[in-house]
């Protein structure tokens, strides 16, 4: 059974917090924009999945994006999928459910989330807060914006992640100069105490002496008789015993080092994974600029000549291009100017309206949107438009300069979707 979402037939309207006898809030019953956060938070992924497989959603299994903005229009009204989805969230986060139940005003809910955002508790209770009787639209928003703030903290994180690879890298470094100096001295240390073993083993043998050093031994047995020797003999073993262990510790901090050097050498490929990405995505923006280099240097003879040798020479003058950074605009026209596009911008409806979307689509000769930086909405109606108009559309990942150039490439190379449902590619 594959269903639609119909988001105003069953809309109820949002009722007042704290009233008498006043129930749960189902999720259907909030605003529309804390579903998003909401779901994506609350729900893992193959629990997603399994969802969409149930009540047959159109994304495809394999595009974790498309089955949760899916998930998230069904959830703005009250369907079979959205009455499963509040199922699931109800008994997942049962233990949460009844702890925050105790709670009676909307002060107590707010200290009882700040308090589970500080300990790391964040999907279970946020479920408890927003569907709690006594929570306010004010402290809605409250948690709204620290779930917000909190997925910018986790890619600062991935700045700190790279300062500690640097580190990491330092101090591998150093542990490998140790170990040389301890496995330097160590081996000293053991070629000493075998020549001493030699030494010793050599006295040994020697101990038949001739005759003519019976002077010599009767002068020692009377030093063995006298205590002295037994006293020499005491200091050295003690000396001996110190110098073992240190050998023995000196094998421990080997041993150490050994395994220190086993997980840098872990570190190491996964930084190498990490700059391995990173290249390829340079080597695509490298390609993109000398093919765009090479359509600035001959664009007016092959144009004057009707000639496309190029390969780059794209088939479409004007792109809509819907989402991705604001801040990134001008580089993204800068990018397609020297392939002699035309690049029209909308913000996917952040501060420009999504009326005018139709009428841009309409007037362009493709489409491009990033997935990872465009609102729901606005991808849902990119998507419909082109498939209705028919309209070349490529919808890819990846909202950077990089991205940009190699959906740009794609796109002179006739890779996109044209007429029918867009397949989202990631470019790298």
């Amino acid at each position: 059974m594959c269903l639609k979402p119909d988001h105003g037939k069953h809309r109820a309207a949002l009722p007042p917090a704290g009233g008498a006898g006043q129930k749960r809030r189902k999720l259907w019953e909030l605003e529309e924009k804390h579903h998003c956060p909401l779901i994506g938070t609350c729900i893992p992924a193959p629990e997603l999945r399994k969802i969409a497989h149930r009540f047959g959603f159109t994304a495809s299994p394999a595009d974790d994006f498309d089955t949760h903005v899916e998930a998230v229009n069904w959830s703005l009204s009250r369907n079979p999928v959205s009455e499963g989805l509040q199922r699931l969230l109800d008994k997942r986060y049962r233990r949460s459910l009844e702890r925050f139940a105790a709670l009676r005003s909307d002060e107590a809910l707010r200290q009882a989330w700040k308090h589970s955002l500080a300990s790391g508790q964040v999907a279970g209770p946020l479920w408890a807060v927003y569907s709690h009787k006594a929570c306010s639209a004010e402290t809605r928003d409250i948690v709204f914006a620290d779930i917000h703030m909190l997925s910018h903290q986790l890619g600062a994180g991935q700045a700190a992640d790279s300062r500690r690879l640097q580190e990491l890298e330092q101090d591998r470094a150093a542990l490998r100069r140790t170990l040389a100096d301890e496995r330097e001295s160590f081996q000293r240390r053991l070629a000493a105490s075998t020549q001493a073993l030699d030494e010793a083993r050599h006295r040994l043998a020697g101990q038949a002496r001739p005759l003519s050093e019976l002077a010599e031994l009767r002068r020692r047995v009377e030093a063995f008789e006298s205590g002295q020797v037994m006293v020499d003999m005491g200091r050295r073993m003690i000396a001996m015993q110190a110098s073992h262990e240190g050998l023995l510790a000196s094998a421990r901090r080997a041993g150490q080092l050994e395994d220190a050097l086993l997980a840098l050498r872990a570190e190491l490929a996964a930084a190498s994974r990490a700059r391995d990405s990173a290249l390829a995505e340079l080597e695509t923006l490298e390609q993109f600029l000398l093919a765009a280099s090479c359509h600035g240097e001959h664009h007016s003879a092959h144009h004057a000549a009707g000639c496309e040798a190029c390969p780059l020479d794209p088939a479409h003058r004007c792109v809509l291009y819907v989402g991705g950074r604001n801040s990134l605009v001008a580089q993204y026209r800068q990018l397609a100017e020297r392939l002699g596009i035309r690049l029209v911008h909308h913000d996917g409806g952040l501060e420009q309206g999504l009326a005018r979307l139709p009428e841009l689509i309409s007037g362009a000769d493709a489409v491009l949107c990033p997935t990872d930086c465009i609102s729901h909405v606005a991808y849902y109606q990119v998507k419909n438009h082109c498939k209705r108009s028919g309209k070349p559309c490529l919808f890819f990942k990846g909202a950077g300069v990089s991205g940009f150039a190699c959906a740009m490439t794609r796109l002179a190379r006739g890779e996109y979707s044209l007429g029918s449902d867009a397949t989202a590619a990631d470019c790298h």
